[in-house]
């Protein structure tokens, strides 16, 4: 009996149902961002497609500086795959590396203009129409499905056609096509968001719509709205390459990895290298793009407890 005294009191203090946990002892909750990046971590998939999409970047970016042989010069026609000339030479002569290297240049940097355009528009077209309802929600919502019914590669051919092929007309007249989902996303969360007590509070403070908008609204849909951003990219790559290979996209002096491909289309079986290497490339550049939407996708849904591999 005293043995159990002993050790109930050992701690200085009676042990009892009323002890509580230091304050100390307690782990600090997570903020909403805290847990995002953490379930995104977690995601082998998208990690894995990130690294692959960064070491891509460096390459295109950092590569150049150091090859041999620039994208403009012409060493022999046809020559095969050696290690001066991995993927050997067009029917002009060119590196097809440094040919490689000039056009991801190009396709990234259309996709992310394409995707920073849409995303701007999208946003702002589907928070006006999903805050202000009435007049505003209908014009939006006719604008919405006139953009949908009209078939964006024909119209955006004959867009490129008429203002020439410059990779930022390209992409402009992309941006054009690529808003109208993220506006129907965005106005739908809106439309809820905008029904809860924290908007109530600030009309009743006085806030004008564009803070309340973009001071409450938008920063509240910031999930979404980085999900279709990224996804955007990829459907931008993708649209671009659609358009090159037709030859109504990129026009010479700019390039893409579409252009390539169409330009060396016809060497599928004499000189697969020539063809596969741009391919494997914009198939590269498609695939972590979309494994990393995954990714924020469920890191960012607050259902998905789970984490996935």
């Amino acid at each position: 009996m005293n043995s159990l005294l002993a050790g109930a009191t050992s701690s200085g203090h009676p042990a009892g149902p009323d002890d509580e946990t230091p304050e100390k002892a307690l782990p600090k909750p997570r903020s909403q961002g805290q847990l995002v990046l953490r379930k995104f971590l977690h995601h082998k998939l998208a990690m894995g497609s990130l690294g692959v999409l960064v070491l891509l970047v460096l390459a295109v970016v950092l590569l150049p500086l150091f090859w041999p042989y620039s994208h403009e010069e012409t060493v022999g026609g046809f020559l095969p795959p050696s290690a001066e000339h991995p993927l050997g030479t067009t029917q002009v002569g060119k590196d097809m590396v440094a040919q490689v290297l000039r056009g991801t240049q190009y396709s990234l940097a259309i996709a992310l203009t394409v995707s920073v355009l849409a995303t701007l528009v999208g946003v702002v077209f589907g928070a006006l129409a999903g805050y202000l309802r009435g007049t505003t929600d209908s014009a939006v919502s006719r604008l919405t499905d006139l953009f949908l019914i009209v078939p964006q590669i024909a119209a955006a051919a004959i867009l490129v056609k008429v203002f020439s092929g410059s990779w930022y007309v390209v992409a402009l007249v992309l941006a054009s096509f690529a808003w109208m989902q993220i506006a129907r996303i965005t106005r739908a969360e809106t439309m809820s968001l905008s029904q809860r007590e924290f908007i109530e509070a600030a009309r009743a403070a006085g806030a004008g719509t564009g803070r309340i908008i973009f001071k409450h609204l938008v920063p509240n849909m910031v999930g979404s709205i980085t999900v279709n951003a990224t996804l955007a990219v990829a459907q931008a790559v993708l649209a671009e390459a659609a358009l090159s290979f037709i030859g109504l996209g990129v026009q010479l002096p700019d390039t893409s990895l579409g252009r390539i491909i169409e330009e060396n289309y016809a060497q599928l079986y004499e000189r697969p290298a020539l063809f596969w290497g741009p391919f494997l490339v914009l198939v590269l550049i498609s695939l972590t793009i979309n494994f990393i939407g995954d990714g924020l996708r469920d890191a960012f849904d607050p259902r998905q407890r789970r984490m996935k591999a």
